[in-house]
């Protein structure tokens, strides 16, 4: 693994990021990768607006990690409430996926949400179609919650969403 440094996005990351996502949940690139969507889904991840407006939200937190000036993995973090936070749109570039990228922006999320929004329990959700992807959370200590929800974008998807938390702080 390369040296690494994590930090949170700017507005100036906007399009490295968009690209990094996109690399690493679509396409032909993502299939290099264990954690991408490509088999489900080929639109577009997220856009360039999305992100900005994340990136802008006070409610919110985008981590990167960079190595070489190159962004190589990123997590979103969002409040949720008093004592819950949401982790979403974890991804590692598909090359260095398996290292423990992975994990360590985990633990940065967890800690940013209790440190930051004060949360005790961090709340994700999955696509169901990806046990192996469940699995790896439940080893990172989530659990399923035995709630489901339905796909987030609009569309007839044969596809929904678990929902898993853990305990942080």
């Amino acid at each position: 693994m390369p040296d690494i440094a994590f930090r949170l996005a700017t507005i100036a990351d906007v399009e490295p990021l968009c690209a990094l996502v996109q690399r690493a949940y679509r396409g032909d690139t993502a299939r290099q990768g264990w954690t991408h969507e490509a088999d489900l889904l080929d639109d577009q991840r997220t856009t360039p607006d999305s992100l900005a407006s994340t990136i802008a939200d006070p409610g919110s937190r985008v981590l990167v990690a960079e190595s070489a000036d190159t962004l190589i993995g990123t997590v979103t973090i969002s409040q949720l409430g008093e004592t819950r936070a949401y982790m979403s749109m974890l991804c590692v570039d598909p090359g260095l996926q398996a290292a423990g990228l992975g994990r360590n922006l985990i633990a940065r999320c967890e800690r940013a949400a209790h440190d930051d929004f004060g949360a005790t329990i961090m709340e994700m959700t999955v696509i169901d179609k990806r046990p192996e992807l469940i699995a790896f959370y439940q080893r990172c200590g989530y659990a399923l919650t035995g709630e489901t929800r339905p796909f987030p974008v609009p569309g007839d998807h044969p596809f929904g969403m678990v929902v898993l938390e853990r305990s942080v702080g």
